[in-house]
């Protein structure tokens, strides 16, 4: 079973995984609410200090993460 948070931008639903995302996998939920939208594509968690383009969530294979532990 995949776990997944879920984001809703600009009318648009957006379903993350925290396997791909796991700077959201151990923090509150209103950590995860507390987010801004800039220039209408630059989403921002100013108290986790992570910053995501819309792209790189619609289109992940332009956009190669890599997460060390």
């Amino acid at each position: 079973m995949e776990i997944l948070f879920w984001l809703f931008v600009k009318g648009k639903e957006y379903f993350l995984p925290f396997e791909s995302y796991p700077w959201f996998k151990k923090v509150k939920v209103s950590e995860i609410q507390d987010v801004y939208l800039n220039h209408g594509h630059h989403l921002n968690w100013p108290s986790l200090d992570i910053d995501l383009e819309l792209e790189s969530i619609e289109n992940p294979e332009k956009y190669p993460m890599s997460y060390k532990k």
